[in-house]
């Protein structure tokens, strides 16, 4: 299997440290390495995450780490990061 984000997921990213870098950079940067570090589990168990039936012919999954949601899509022997945001969040 092979792990690639998606630009989305990457502005994602960079929206969630640009967030919270100004009450705390440091939180703010071991925020993004733990959310950077998380997906590698999947690499060795893709279908961990609970499967979301709402895009019927694709892949859907979600995942949490910490307060974050991430969600990634299966296609073949790749795994797409599609986004991540906090749960708080209104999505």
């Amino acid at each position: 299997m092979e792990l690639k984000w998606t630009s989305k997921a990457l502005s994602d990213l960079a929206r969630l440290y640009e967030f919270l870098g100004p009450v705390d950079r440091q939180a703010a940067a071991r925020t993004v390495q733990a959310l950077t570090k998380a997906p590698a589990i999947l690499l060795a168990n893709p279908r961990i995450g609970e499967q979301l039936f709402e895009f019927e012919r694709r892949e859907v999954r979600r995942i949490l780490v910490g307060q974050y949601e991430m969600r990634y899509e299966i296609q073949q022997s790749t795994i797409y990061l599609l986004r991540l945001w906090h749960t708080r969040e209104d999505r």
